[in-house]
């Protein structure tokens, strides 16, 4: 009878210290009430709280969660209505906090997302929540955060997902970036149109200035050259004067020959002459130039003066088939 007594005993015993010992997993803190009352924390690992006096309030989840917030009906701004879905990340640093200062803590957080969504972008038009997602993301995370500091918990991130507008204002948005897309074209098209033009101009003006400058360099050469024509033709001239007034009347030939020889060129370039008929003896045109002759080397200081060329012997005439010999 003794012995069952104490092994009674023994077994509640055990049984007792079985109850108080409290195993905590990683990853999770346990709030322990003492009657009913929150006491203290327990950490991971082993933890010892007697039975009957002590049990565990709450487990909580000390982990980065997410939380999905369904798609939402938002109106902006400018009165567009678009679909909104989102995510937002947090993570419990207060496990009292997060156990006694709100009832249920997944539909608080999951509440006050889905109001500030539609806060921050009903405040904005659809191009700017279309564009500026990022802008979005921090204003949600800057609220959402502020309002859950006394819950014990931190939002590390808010993540707009998806961004559905109706379809009407889809096709409408394809239609206007088609307009700007061509208007950006045309009015790159005109742009090159006027560079070219202008290119073009700049061209021709530079092609005139050279063209003019090509006259005007041609235009001096040319007067250059008749002022050397002219000096050497004066020159030529007190030349022949000179030997005039020393009493050379050979001199008088060369103008008489000069004069001679360009009437002769004439008519051999007529286009109309096809016979020329000189009236004069072609002994007058040899002396004359003999005569130009004596007169070139008297002028370069030759003073022995040749005898003019004689002029040549006739050639015997030929004789016709029906004339007599001589």
């Amino acid at each position: 009878m003794g012995v069952a007594v104490a092994f009674f005993i023994v077994l509640l015993v055990f049984i007792y210290l079985a109850a108080s010992i409290k195993i905590v997993r990683q990853g999770y803190h346990y709030t322990i009430e003492y009657f009913g009352r929150f006491t203290t924390v327990a950490q991971p690992g082993f933890n010892f709280f007697p039975a009957f006096f002590y049990q565990v309030g709450r487990k909580v989840n000390m982990m980065e969660q997410v939380i999905d917030v369904p798609s939402q009906e938002i109106i902006t701004r400018d009165n567009a209505m678009v679909a909104v879905d989102a995510v937002v990340f947090f993570q419990v640093l207060d496990a009292a906090k997060a156990a006694y200062e709100v009832s249920d803590l997944h539909v608080a957080i999951l509440n006050l997302a889905t109001t500030n969504l539609r806060t921050v972008m009903g405040s904005m038009d659809l191009d700017e929540t279309l564009s500026k997602r990022d802008e979005i993301n921090a204003r949600l995370l800057h609220v959402v955060d502020d309002a859950t500091t006394p819950w014990g918990l931190k939002i590390t991130r808010v993540e707009v997902k998806d961004i559905r507008p109706p379809q009407d204002i889809v096709n409408s948005m394809a239609r206007q970036m088609k307009a700007e897309r061509e208007k950006r074209a045309n009015v790159l098209e005109a742009e090159g149109l006027r560079a070219a033009e202008i290119l073009r101009a700049e061209g021709a003006k530079q092609s005139q200035i050279l063209e003019a400058e090509g006259r005007r360099e041609a235009a001096f050469r040319d007067a250059e050259a008749r002022e050397r024509a002219a000096e050497a033709e004066a020159k030529a001239t007190q030349m022949v004067s000179d030997a005039i007034a020393s009493g050379n009347t050979q001199a008088i030939n060369y103008f008489i020959a000069q004069k001679y020889v360009d009437a002769v060129g004439q008519f051999a370039s007529s286009p109309n002459a096809k016979t020329i008929l000189f009236p004069v003896e072609a002994t007058q045109l040899i002396g004359t130039l003999g005569g130009i002759g004596e007169l070139a080397k008297e002028a370069l200081g030759n003073g022995a003066a040749t005898p003019p060329p004689s002029a040549p012997a006739p050639q015997p005439r030929r004789r016709g088939p029906f004339e007599p010999a001589e």
